[in-house]
């Protein structure tokens, strides 16, 4: 008898953990199940894009295939589809732009189903010129400031005058304002203050 009890005591001890397990998982299961909530918030957040100039845009039309296709934004910031022609890309949102590209399908396709993607970002950038080991335009990366902009066109050369280096910024209304930056302060931990923020179209000219 006591065999016996002793036996179903361990049976009785084995179902409890067994539960416990299987409820842990389930746990584990739905704070999974949260994480693709981040996910779809960066999406909207993605959705907010302004497109620009030389962004390149998958255009996708629901079982029209012929009329899909990747397409560069134009200088004047406009695309060609097939029966729709020329249209507006720059400026607006791919959300906005799927609406009007619809509207315009809308005489030829019943009921058209339009996705835009921005496939390739190219009109974010900024340019470095002058005593720059690598003078040109670059893709704009968020947050980055001069120093990291310096760093990416190589550093300075020889002769660069650190301390006179400036950012040309363009302001909405045509002016332009002119950011100094003292390399040798910054690098010194000095009036960083200095390093501003880089702006889409902003040029940093190395004397």
């Amino acid at each position: 008898m006591l065999f016996r009890a002793a036996r179903f005591g361990l049976l009785l001890a084995s179902c409890f953990s067994l539960c416990a397990f299987a409820f842990g998982q389930s746990e584990g299961t739905s704070q999974s199940a949260s994480v693709p909530q981040t996910v779809a918030t960066a999406k909207v957040a993605d959705s907010e894009y302004v497109i620009g100039a030389e962004d390149v845009l998958a255009v996708n039309v629901w079982k029209e295939p012929d009329m899909s296709r990747v397409v560069p934004v134009r200088p004047d910031g406009k695309i060609t589809l097939p029966l729709v022609g020329d249209i507006q890309a720059s400026g607006i949102t791919p959300k906005v732009l799927q609406a009007n590209i619809e509207t315009g399908l809308k005489a030829f396709v019943a009921a058209p189903e339009v996705t835009v993607i921005v496939q390739e970002v190219k009109s974010v950038k900024f340019n470095i010129v002058g005593e720059i080991a690598r003078p040109g335009s670059y893709p704009l990366t968020s947050s980055m400031t001069v120093l990291d902009a310096i760093a990416v066109g190589g550093g300075l050369r020889d002769f660069a005058k650190a301390s006179h280096i400036y950012v040309l910024r363009s302001a909405n209304d045509g002016s332009h304002a002119k950011l100094p930056f003292n390399y040798k302060q910054v690098i010194g931990g000095k009036n960083l203050g200095q390093n501003v923020e880089l702006r889409s179209g902003d040029t940093i000219v190395v004397p």
